[in-house]
């Protein structure tokens, strides 16, 4: 007897329909499964049989065939454990095959016939919801996950036993058994969340905390420059606490990422904060992309939506640094494996900070021991098209005792951060029927449109993309971090002033790297 049923795949970070299709029939006894399936797959036949067995179900001596389809796609995983499970049995006539009807299955199977949890259920859940499913059948463990996706039922269950059972049984007695899942997260996304860290304990930096809340409010990536002890890890740990809030589709991306990589907190089902990601200056190339054996997303996709700091910019290797070329500019980073090409998502606001020399006191040579030498070849592990993707470079200088032992009111992360979403309305309201949400989004064909310069801002321009011999790209972001100066001092036009602060956090582009031996001297 042929039957079948509909379970989720994952690819990349999407989700696609998956049908196993098992026929039972007499001949040879055996438990033949095709569809380009992984190892994991495969070790499938023996914990269902053995599942099977130990929840009191006999498969007799017949020939079991299993087809996963689509069949062009590689299978990973133990997620199609309980599914191939109720195919055999729907196809033995333990259970009619009208009650898998509008059910999605998933789940890994036990040998005692438990089921236990699987990544990636949270877009399995929406993409059974956008394709008309009425419920999905996931281990207990993951309801909470699921259960953030409303208009389908999500029914968890424990084992194969309890799975069996609750398709047996009519809708009414359905419900009484597992009533579907309800999370109760979506009610409270937007309610205030208190931060760990404030802004108000920082003491002195006003020129660098006032550059992140302009990179905060136009998404923009920040670069730190400065001695060692002088507060940029500080001031990059609270950049998230004044970035706008995740919106809901925001907040399921960036949920769905952590799904897949199964790194979603079972208690807190949908991610609510903008992600803070700190890589270690060692991390390897493979870490930071995504990829792998079994593809899974990496650091700069871990960030999406949120931060990415690396700390101590010059230290990580090159070849893992150029990797973040494609993604600062795409938002997204394509990874190309034996088994399939995967998209990832990588829309993150890079915060990096950086010692000035190896010894990190540059240039007060009073404390700097470096050669001038050392110092090129430190500040040239990060290359043009790096840092020529970086809007802001800010200069954090070392911070006076006076300042430090002072007892200081300084503005709080809530006071910056009313000033940020003001200058995010304006950006809305900007961008209202456009694809755009920040003003780093602006593509060059729209600045002219979103961020025009008056004559004499013209002028000034040109003047200073032939004085600082800019490129195209630095010189577009120059223009679009003036537009997010103007929206925090809310200003519907560029001005003059705008453009000037804008100009200056370039300038240590080519105090540090653009002007030869004088960086140095």
């Amino acid at each position: 007897m042929y039957s079948k049923v509909v379970t989720g795949a994952i690819s990349g970070i999407e989700s696609l329909l998956a049908v196993v299709e098992v026929d039972v029939s007499t001949g040879m006894p055996g438990f033949e499964m095709v569809g380009q399936l992984s190892n994991e797959v495969r070790e499938a036949r023996e914990r269902v049989k053995v599942a099977l067995k130990n929840t009191g179900i006999e498969i007799p001596a017949k020939r079991i065939t299993i087809s996963i389809s689509p069949a062009d796609m590689r299978k990973e995983g133990a997620s199609y454990d309980l599914p191939i499970a109720i195919g055999v049995l729907v196809s033995m006539g333990y259970l009619p095959e009208e009650y898998v009807s509008n059910t999605l299955i998933v789940g890994e199977l036990g040998l005692d016939g438990k089921v236990r949890p699987v990544k990636g259920i949270l877009p399995i859940a929406r993409k059974a919801k956008q394709s008309g499913y009425r419920r999905c059948i996931i281990p207990k463990a993951n309801t909470r996950e699921g259960a953030i996706i409303e208009g389908i039922e999500i029914i968890g269950v424990t084992s194969l036993k309890e799975t069996i059972e609750y398709l047996g049984k009519s809708e009414t007695e359905k419900y009484a058994m597992i009533p579907p899942a309800d999370s109760g997260l979506l009610d409270r996304l937007e309610e205030e969340q208190e931060e760990d860290v404030d802004f108000a304990e920082i003491n002195g930096q006003e020129g660098v905390k006032r550059a992140v809340e302009i990179a905060a409010a136009g998404f923009h990536h920040v670069l730190m420059i400065g001695p060692p002890g002088s507060g940029k890890t500080m001031i990059a740990k609270r950049i998230p606490g004044i970035l706008p809030n995740l919106t809901m589709e925001e907040s399921l991306e960036v949920s769905t990422i952590y799904s897949v990589a199964g790194m979603l907190d079972e208690k807190k089902a949908l991610m609510t904060r903008r992600p803070f990601l700190a890589p270690h200056h060692t991390i390897s190339e493979q870490a930071l992309a995504g990829g792998g054996r079994v593809p899974k997303p990496g650091v700069i996709s871990l960030a999406h939506r949120g931060v990415l700091f690396m700390d101590e910019l010059p230290e990580f290797r090159r070849n893992t640094l150029e990797i973040l070329r494609q993604p600062l500019e795409d938002k997204r980073i394509h990874i190309a494996r034996t088994y399939g090409s995967f998209i990832y998502p990588a829309d993150f606001m890079l915060v990096a900070a950086m010692n000035p020399c190896p010894c990190g006191f540059f240039p007060d040579r009073n404390r700097c021991t470096c050669s001038e030498n050392e110092v090129k070849r430190y500040l040239n592990r990060i290359s043009g098209p790096i840092l020529d993707r970086i809007d802001v470079t800010i200069e954090a200088p070392r911070v006076d005792i006076k300042q430090l032992s002072a007892n200081m009111k300084n503005e709080s992360t809530k006071i910056i951060k009313s000033r940020v979403m003001e200058a995010r309305s304006r950006q809305e309201r900007r961008y209202k029927e456009t694809r755009y949400r920040f003003n780093a989004e602006l593509g060059v064909g729209d600045i002219k449109e979103y961020c025009a310069l008056g004559l004499k801002e013209q002028e000034m321009m040109e003047q200073v993309f032939c004085k600082m011999k800019l490129s195209a790209r630095a010189y577009h972001k120059i223009i679009k971090v003036a537009r997010t100066i103007a929206d925090l001092d809310g200003s519907d036009e560029i001005r003059e002033q705008h453009l000037g602060e804008a100009i200056c956090y370039r300038m240590n582009d080519g105090k540090y790297w653009n002007s030869g031996d004088e960086s140095v001297s």
